[in-house]
């Protein structure tokens, strides 16, 4: 066992505390990785506000880059010194998603058996299995995803939850290509990845939607051909007048994602997309929010699909080293994700920054 310093929320609204935490030598089938880098995402803190559940203390942190430090008997895919990306999608390869070949919908994603804890005992529940705001963390073998070692971990380490989330629900769950049209509404970091992922994949119009300007802005450098305020334009009739000034008689955009979690945008959406064309909610909703009233026969005649996106329906395995390499040819910006760099100690100051809307993504880098 081994004792480091971590971030933990301790109980709802409480500010985030920098504590020693015990972290137990790895089991089988574990491992332990130093972390190099790890972003403050919103996640973390919706964890603190207890609005995942409520198995306080919870050790926050998950978007995260290091290095394997130790593993346990039976782990064969890494091996101490080996540079990885944390995922919280450990694939089990024995339930019915993963026997019939669709590993990103693993059903039975696993964790660490052993628990981190607190100097008296008190055992920690880590933000999405990994609790990577730590200078060293326990986790399953299966969520240590090897990639190219020259990658910046502040960068790399993003791809651990909301830059992955956004560009694979743009290729993955949208499956768009070239010759489709996308418009991406909210455009926070998640929703500027959708946007990195739609020039990724070659769509063209890409039009972003939000009601910040600087916001919207990043959403232009990173491949957006149109952005729409939508704090003073009707957004629907905007993506469909661009959409038809591209493509003849489009009545929107082939794919529009979703990047609020809101009944009132996911209702823009909808409308705002093509027949046949596919809606992809990758903003996560309050448990309390619910689909808006739509009339059956616009569902019905409109075609298409209606999908959610969960973590981009990623495969750690398969798309993180991908990704990697795009990023080390230049053809996939993860620094322009990275706003800030600050210290372990700085969380909560980069909350209130995450809350207002003026950062990306802080990230944290031991």
């Amino acid at each position: 066992m081994q004792q480091v310093k971590g971030v933990i929320a301790r109980a709802k609204d409480a500010p985030v505390e920098l504590v020693t935490i015990n972290v137990p030598d790895p089991g089988p089938g574990e491992a332990v990785v130093t972390i190099q880098a790890c972003g403050v995402c919103h996640t973390d803190l919706h964890y603190r506000q207890g609005g995942i559940n409520d198995e306080f203390p919870f050790l926050l942190g998950h978007e995260a880059a290091g290095i394997v430090e130790a593993v346990g008997d039976g782990v064969t895919e890494v091996a101490p010194g080996d540079f990885v990306v944390l995922n919280w999608r450990a694939v089990c390869g024995e339930c019915r998603a993963c026997k019939r070949g669709d590993l990103q919908y693993c059903f039975a994603t696993h964790n660490a058996k052993q628990k981190m804890t607190l100097e008296d005992g008190t055992e920690l529940s880590p933000a999405l299995g990994i609790g990577a705001f730590i200078e060293k963390t326990l986790v399953a073998a299966g969520q240590c995803t090897k990639v190219d070692p020259d990658a910046r971990p502040a960068a790399a380490g993003l791809l651990g939850c909301g830059v992955m989330a956004g560009i694979g629900a743009a290729i993955n769950t949208g499956a768009l290509t070239r010759g489709r049209s996308a418009a991406v509404i909210g455009c926070g970091g998640v929703g500027v990845a959708a946007v990195a992922g739609a020039a990724l994949a070659g769509a063209s119009p890409i039009i972003a939607v939000d009601i910040d300007p600087a916001k919207l802005e990043a959403a232009r450098k990173m491949g957006a051909t149109h952005t729409v305020d939508s704090s003073q334009t009707d957004p629907v009739e905007e993506i469909k007048r661009i959409c038809a000034e591209t493509y003849e008689g489009a009545e929107g955009a082939d794919v529009v994602i979703e990047a609020v979690g809101r009944p009132e945008t996911w209702k823009q959406a909808f409308y705002a997309r093509d027949l046949a064309g596919t809606v992809v909610l990758v903003g996560v909703p309050t448990p309390d929010m619910e689909v808006p009233e739509l009339p059956l026969i616009d569902v019905f005649g409109r075609g298409g699909a209606l999908k959610s996106s969960w973590y981009g329906d990623c495969l750690p395995s398969r798309d993180f080293p991908m990704l990697i390499d795009l990023y080390r040819q230049g053809r996939l910006d993860l620094d322009a994700f990275v706003t800030e760099e600050i210290g372990i100690e700085d969380v909560e100051a980069a909350f209130e920054k995450m809350h207002h809307g003026d950062v990306l993504r802080s990230v944290v880098v031991l």
